[in-house]
């Protein structure tokens, strides 16, 4: 057994013991404590290119502010999280990322689940002392899902780290230099024309209102919303997602770090592949052929009509004249009968499933 070494830390008067590699993030966070962040993502590598995390650590008769999201916790360190030269400059900080960011909170999708208005808030910013007009607006790209306005990035970095990092895409990165600098597809291209697939992961990790779902943009904000847990059922991950509901109505689906088994993350098809629950052409009960006419009927008449049909084939053709083709939108328990289906009751081993293909 490989013994994990060991480090002392004391954070706001609280001594522990942590594995050695803990950052003092991690650390602060196993202890209850909660120090802000707006760049940082579980999910990802950490970054430090927000600096709202700063933290102020004890170095002999001095001290020095370092950015616990980064930076190891190390033996005998003596950290504080909330002294008055932390909070001085957490509140500089956000003065500045609030310099050239949009005073539009009244009408952003992303009002009340915006991590940059919620710190804003609790450390009391009322306005930037350096505001200026920000550049920027929502891209001109025709994909029909993702919405993108540049005026509200704060260049985290979070949305170009996911795409890199968990998706492996590299569609995202930040491009020009100084004031001008944005996050965005290389050249002007729009998305269809990179290596971006739409999944929605940039939407999913973005702190503000620069990416948002094109569907439910003007919609609601987040306490518009009931929100209902439920399993995606597009393929055998079974990836954990939450149904956001409006008026009887899905209006987007999110899924939050830490769910199990996916993380937060989801695919296209979790994420924006959910239009055909409303789509007027779904078919909400069965449908019989009647003289060139398809009619409603109920499920005993449709099932009995499926069994005779089928023991009517078995009969002339035998029973491995039919196949049984399963759905990867099934349960594991209902593929498990619709094996049983095929080779207990109609007799065939022509059994398979559609996720293998």
């Amino acid at each position: 057994m490989v013994m994990v070494p060991k480090v002392k830390v004391n954070v706001d008067g609280n001594v522990v013991e942590v594995n050695k590699g803990k950052t003092v993030l991690q650390v602060a966070s196993s202890l209850g404590i909660q120090i802000p962040t707006l760049c940082h993502d579980p999910r990802l590598e950490p970054f430090a290119a927000c600096r709202v995390c700063m933290v102020e650590v004890e170095r002999g008769k001095s001290s020095a502010l370092i950015t616990s999201c980064n930076t190891e916790a190390a033996d005998g360190m003596v950290i504080r999280t909330d002294s008055e030269k932390v909070l001085k400059t957490r509140k500089m900080v956000l003065e500045l990322i609030l310099s050239d960011h949009p005073k539009d909170c009244l009408t952003c999708d992303k009002c009340g689940s915006c991590k940059l208005q919620d710190l804003a808030y609790t450390h009391g910013v009322r306005e930037s002392r350096f505001f200026q007009q920000p550049d920027g607006g929502i891209t001109n790209d025709p994909n029909p899902v993702i919405q993108q306005d540049t005026s509200k990035c704060i260049l985290c970095g979070r949305c170009v780290r996911i795409c890199a990092e968990v998706q492996q895409d590299h569609a995202i990165d930040f491009k020009h230099r100084g004031f001008a600098t944005e996050t965005g597809m290389p050249f002007g291209m729009k998305r269809r024309d990179t290596t971006c697939v739409l999944c929605g992961q940039c939407v999913s990790t973005c702190p503000v209102g620069s990416l948002v779902e094109k569907q439910a943009a003007g919609v609601g904000r987040d306490w518009d919303f009931k929100k209902v847990k439920t399993t995606c059922a597009y393929c055998g991950v079974g990836c954990t997602m939450h149904l956001n509901v409006k008026g009887n109505r899905v209006v987007k689906v999110t899924s939050e770090p830490g769910s199990i088994p996916n993380d937060g993350n989801l695919c296209v098809k979790g994420r924006f592949g959910n239009d055909f629950i409303h789509h007027p052409d779904r078919l909400k009960q069965p449908l019989i052929k009647k003289n060139d006419r398809f009619e409603e009927a109920t499920w005993d008449e449709a099932l009995n009509l499926v069994a005779s049909k089928l023991n009517e084939i078995k009969a002339r053709h035998g029973a491995d004249s039919i196949g049984v083709m399963s759905s990867s939108r099934c349960t594991n328990e209902d593929n498990y009968l619709a094996m049983k289906l095929a080779r207990a009751t109609i007799g065939t081993n022509n059994v398979d499933q559609c996720a293998r293909t």
